[in-house]
């Protein structure tokens, strides 16, 4: 380690181990210390005087320093310096010296032999004016500084002057002048110190006493802070970040909850209270996300008409909704007006399938989001799940795929508003009129594509059911501007993961495949002779881009394909719109 800083380092660490050892009544000398260091001599920076008292408290506390020495490596059971020496130690401790991270050189600042930025007398940068540099990062040119707090404490209100004045407009800049001597204390036995200024130097308990009392005093400034101006104003966690009662008992008083004769007790009270239909199994799910754009109203709408489509895909019911709610730090007439605007969309979707909002919990938090915890029921020998497909079958495809890109690209600001309003549409469109034209067609596997894109849901039904599946991408139905998208490279942060489940083909021979969505299609498993009327019932339930996207294969279980096969020799494939 460089002597200057691992001395004092290696000192302390010597006095608290006889400490430790002292306290569980141990009488040993306690471990041997060496000092090894590069430089010439201990502590090269200091004074002669202060050296010699330095060397004294070393030799007196049984530490050995080894100047001159540069180590190489370190291994297990030791040190190995540059000429192949092992130096045993159980443990070895690095104290280095302050280096410039990478960056600062190949920014293209003017930087120093070691790294660091160069600044003239005002602290402005040697080649970039606009950049300033203190502290330890600078390398001042007028004078080489040692890496030391006391000169960047000083160094700061000059930089703050610096500032204000090139901000103000002008170019008048003040300079720092540093100081020519510094005082160090340092540390060595318990309760002895020695105190260096310049060639002169003194050693006794009132140095050590001196340096605590400064210690002390500095780190109480930042232990025992003054209160802050607008503390008050600090917004709480734990149920201190819930919304405030009266805005909340507002909005939901103008709310027009749907009534269902099962909901016994809906909002207003700590639960709800819902009679389960007689012969009847309930069904369950919940999702949430984070809003991905700024209007509430809309966003309520998207989450949950997300959340229904595990409801759907099921062939359930829904019931009663649950609304987890987190809206920004606002004050309370601008928090009231979006948690109706959100509450109001998602009521418009919820009302329309039937589905009674009955509580649910509001919180304030970084950024909008909303999801909701769903209750459905149905008869259980006809709900559909994952598995079930059969060889033979086509697999349709009610919704176009792509939201994902597009909603990546619009946070990007590099998606086309017409773009971005064709998704808008896709992800508004219940999946409620598609499940009943896939069941009313002889589909008995059925799931909703969402965040782990078409073939990582497809992937989960082939391997529940033990079949395998080709897929055409040709006949894929996809937004406007999606594909030129995700060419481009603009793709959602979950697209990457989900082409680890590609095993049998090159995720970028179809990459909208990952793409993950929002509030997606139903995807189902359509006897062959019956798919063409499938399709005609879900085009005339608005569903117009629906298309027959694949077929079922016997095997091996879980296997997934591609093919170049024209849509046109499968029935309906060639109904595909885009």
């Amino acid at each position: 380690m460089p002597a200057g800083d691992g001395v004092e380092l290696t000192l302390a660490l010597k006095r608290r181990l006889a400490a430790h050892l002292a306290e569980r009544g141990i009488s040993a000398q306690g471990p041997h210390f060496t000092v090894v260091s590069d430089m010439r001599e201990v502590l090269p920076a200091y004074g002669r005087a202060a050296r010699l008292r330095i060397e004294a408290a070393l030799h007196r506390c049984g530490i050995e320093p080894r100047t001159g020495v540069r180590v190489a490596a370190v291994k297990p059971g030791g040190a190995v310096t540059e000429t192949g020496e092992m130096l045993p130690a159980d443990a070895v401790i690095l104290a280095t010296p302050a280096t410039p991270a990478g960056w600062v050189a190949a920014s293209g600042l003017a930087v120093d032999e070691r790294g660091f930025v160069e600044v003239g007398r005002n602290l402005r940068s040697r080649s970039h004016p606009q950049v300033f540099a203190a502290g330890d990062i600078a390398a001042f040119g007028a004078r080489a500084l040692p890496k030391s707090g006391v000169f960047a404490v000083r160094q700061g209100p000059v930089l703050a002057e610096n500032l204000r004045r090139l901000a103000a407009g002008s170019d008048s800049l003040r300079p720092y002048k540093p100081q020519k001597r510094t005082l160090a204390l340092i540390s060595t036995e318990s309760g002895q110190a020695v105190a260096s200024w310049g060639p002169f130097a003194a050693a006794g308990g009132w140095a050590w006493r001196w340096k605590d009392r400064i210690d002390r005093r500095w780190m109480d400034r930042y232990r025992d802070l003054p209160a802050m101006p607008g503390a008050e104003d600090m917004r709480c966690g734990g149920c201190g970040a819930k919304l405030p009662a009266d805005p909340l008992a507002r909005v939901l008083a103008r709310l027009e909850v749907a009534p269902r004769e099962d909901v016994a007790l809906g909002l207003g009270d700590d639960a709800a209270i819902v009679r389960p239909p007689p012969g009847r199994v309930a069904v369950r799910t919940a999702d949430q996300f984070r809003a991905f754009i700024d209007d509430p109203w809309l966003f309520g709408r998207i989450a949950a008409n997300h959340a229904l489509g595990d409801i759907y895909a099921m062939g359930a019911e829904p019931q009663t909704a649950l609304a987890l709610a987190t809206l920004p730090h606002a004050p309370d007439d601008k928090l009231e007006r979006d948690l109706e605007a959100l509450l109001r969309g998602a009521l418009e979707v919820l009302n329309d399938a039937g589905c009674a909002l009955v509580g649910g919990h509001t919180a304030e938090g970084a950024e909008l989001a909303l999801g909701f915890a769903l209750d459905g029921h149905g008869q259980e020998d006809r709900l559909t799940g994952k598995d079930g497909l059969e060889a033979g079958d086509l697999l349709v495809l009610a919704k176009p795929l792509g939201t994902g890109a597009i909603l990546a690209a619009h946070m990007a600001g590099r998606c086309l508003g017409e773009w971005l309003g064709a998704a808008l549409a896709a992800m508004q469109q219940s999946n409620r009129e598609a499940g009943e034209a896939l069941r009313a067609h002889g589909a008995v596997a059925v799931t909703d594509v969402t965040g782990f894109g078409l073939a990582g849901h497809l992937g989960e039904m082939l391997r529940a059911s033990g079949r395998a599946a080709v897929l055409w991408p040709q006949a894929l139905p996809i937004l406007p501007g999606a594909r030129d998208l995700i060419a481009r490279g603009i793709r959602s942060t979950l697209h990457p993961a989900n082409e680890a489940v590609a095993e049998a083909f090159d995720p970028e021979a179809c990459p909208v495949l990952f793409d993950p969505q929002t509030a997606g299609g139903l995807l189902a498993g359509v006897p062959g002779d019956r798919a063409a009327d499938c399709l005609a019932a879900l085009a005339a339930a608005g569903y117009a881009q629906a298309a027959v996207v694949g077929e079922v294969l016997p095997g091996p279980p879980g296997d997934l394909s591609l093919s170049a096969d024209a849509a046109a020799q499968r029935p309906g494939c060639g109904t595909t719109r885009r």
